[in-house]
């Protein structure tokens, strides 16, 4: 039988604020070693204010962390004048600041990776799970995700367009100043780095959601809430071509129980038709219990 899992009460907000804290404080350091370990040595430009202060440190020798100040204290006056007030950027204001003290003050450190390949890599993935940890506080790191939220603002342009020409921009630039192989090697950093965000965020996907078209939904229900051990949720469905009722039934099982839905709900009903495809997240009785604010997760 599953273990239901015992629901915790509400994390108290002021004890929410200092894990924001902790988020932004921990994502932005996680940032600025992986900049200046893997990214920076070995001339990797992968988008955002970062990638562009690469490409200056190269031409001017401008120290990437005066950049990203002398550029971020301006787009940050801009964000709370015109997207959302103090309450929008109190965070924000953190890691405007934070990221480029911990990328000033570590600028020396050497991880001796002279393989931009494995900077890519290595780089891509501490960035992606520093800015996961900023984004789960509901912060900012400010820079080129700060300018692209104003320009969608006022232009119409979609954000994922906006950020997306941006790094674009900066991977066309660092083409001209470095090489068109470490324009190559800064897109899949960038690649490696939503990937990485994504898991962060919503986590590695360990969740199924299984779709079943039947005829049998009583013996197929009863399967999976006996036999599986598992919620299931009716919905009622129509065919698109005879207009029959084709009642679909809606689970959610962990990855190492898809074989057993699979086996119980054929035994109820060969003809059964299942989809199974991946969730993202889950949230809720048997799997985890958070919210923006809150931190549920069960125990």
């Amino acid at each position: 039988m599953m273990n239901w899992r015992k629901r915790r009460e509400p994390m108290p907000q002021n004890l929410w604020m200092v894990l924001q804290t902790v988020y932004i404080l921990a994502g932005s350091t996680i940032l600025a070693l992986s900049y200046n370990l893997f990214l920076l040595p070995n001339r990797i430009a992968s988008g955002g204010l970062s990638g562009f202060a690469t490409i200056v440190y190269e031409v001017a020798g401008m120290e990437p962390a005066v950049t990203m100040w002398v550029l971020n204290i301006p787009l940050f006056v801009a964000g709370i004048l015109l997207l959302g007030g103090w309450t929008y950027g109190g965070k924000t204001l953190a890691g405007t600041l934070f990221l480029p003290f911990v990328i000033y003050i570590t600028r020396h450190l050497d991880a001796g990776v002279d393989d931009p390949l494995l900077a890519a890599v290595f780089g891509g993935i501490g960035v992606g799970a520093g800015l996961g940890l900023v984004f789960r506080a509901a912060a900012s790191t400010g820079g080129t995700g700060l300018l692209a939220q104003i320009i969608h603002k006022f232009s119409g342009v979609s954000l994922g367009a906006c950020v997306f020409m941006m790094d674009g921009l900066i991977v066309t630039m660092s083409a001209f100043v470095f090489s068109i192989e470490y324009a190559l090697y800064a897109l899949i950093a960038l690649f490696v780095t939503g990937k990485t965000i994504d898991i962060v965020q919503t986590g590695i996907g360990y969740a199924k959601v299984a779709l079943i078209i039947t005829q049998k939904e009583e013996e197929v229900r009863s399967v999976i809430l006996n036999r599986v051990d598992r919620g299931v949720t009716y919905l009622p469905g129509e065919g698109g071509y005879t207009k029959d009722a084709r009642p679909v039934l809606l689970c959610v099982v962990n990855r190492n129980e898809v074989s057993t839905l699979k086996h119980w709900v054929q035994s109820a009903d060969h003809e059964a038709f299942v989809v199974v495809t991946d969730a993202a997240e889950v949230l809720g009785k048997g799997f985890k219990n958070e919210v923006a604010g809150y931190n549920n997760e069960t125990s």
